[in-house]
């Protein structure tokens, strides 16, 4: 008797407006469309609690990988969310009060059944850029800071420096300052808003660009195996993804990694051809 297709939800920003030739929830829809799974759509606005049930207004989605023409609307219904196999709960930032209160009703989507990936207890406490200090082996030297008088010391003290707001994406808003740049004092007053609001400094490593375009690949591949392993990938894909990796993983720091995400992890070691999960 042939199994019953995968019902997989995603919660996302309107697909029509992203990137498709490098928007990695596309790349997950894909696969999941490759293995004949039943694909419901939601933006924010879909979701609902009623008596304490999650429920969304779902959108059935078709998806093919053409740059063009990447994907179709189908029927409409209102289902239970805790009637999905797995909710992809990829919305993009800003991280606000309405992403806290999306995370709300995914909890109860997770309580009824649904696998949610990320957890929404994690998207809530691990978000954003400051869960890297839980990681300080793995980033550069980093500073986060309300205050202009501290980040102009930080780049006194390194010479050249990376500074972002806490809540962007997509390279938003970032700057590399090299001491002595004039417009590092307006750069720190507009990221902190005076003083008001946290920021991010860190050293700058030259050598990271050196791997940019792999790591690129490996961040598509990543999150396609990370599909994979919610809806049951073979050891054989995980062989396929070894040679893709462009960072060194160790024992210690993925499961940590999939402790604090709320994903299950990968590790391939590099004398086997298995995956531990």
């Amino acid at each position: 008797m042939a199994e019953k297709p995968l019902k997989i939800g995603i919660v996302m920003d309107p697909i029509g407006s992203i990137t498709p030739k490098k928007d990695s929830s596309l790349a997950m829809l894909l696969e999941a469309s490759r293995r004949d799974a039943e694909i419901h759509y939601f933006e924010q606005q879909d979701l609902r609690m009623l008596s304490g049930k999650a429920i969304g207004r779902s959108t059935r989605l078709t998806v093919r990988d053409d740059n063009d023409d990447w994907f179709d609307f189908g029927e409409q219904k209102d289902i239970e969310l805790g009637g999905l196999d797995a909710i992809l709960m990829r919305k993009d930032p800003p991280f606000n009060m309405e992403y806290v209160y999306t995370t709300y009703i995914l909890d109860r989507a997770k309580l009824a059944g649904a696998l949610v990936v990320n957890a929404p207890q994690a998207l809530r406490d691990m978000n954003e850029k400051a869960y890297t200090a839980w990681f300080p082996e793995c980033t550069p030297l980093t500073l986060v800071t309300r205050s202009m008088q501290e980040m102009k010391a930080f780049l006194g003290e390194h010479g050249r420096i990376v500074v972002k707001p806490l809540d962007g994406m997509g390279g938003r808003s970032i700057f590399v300052i090299k001491q002595g740049d004039n417009n590092a004092n307006v750069i720190f007053e507009t990221l902190t808003d005076y003083g008001r609001q946290f920021a991010m400094a860190q050293v700058f490593i030259p050598e990271i660009t050196l791997c940019s375009s792999t790591a690129k690949r490996f961040h598509m591949r990543w999150h396609e195996f990370r599909l994979a392993t919610i809806i049951g990938a073979t050891s054989s894909l995980a062989r396929q993804l070894k040679g893709s990796l462009c960072l060194t993983l160790t024992n210690e720091f993925v499961p940590r990694l999939g402790q604090y995400c709320g994903i299950r992890a990968c590790y391939l070691p590099a004398s086997t051809s298995s995956a531990s999960t």
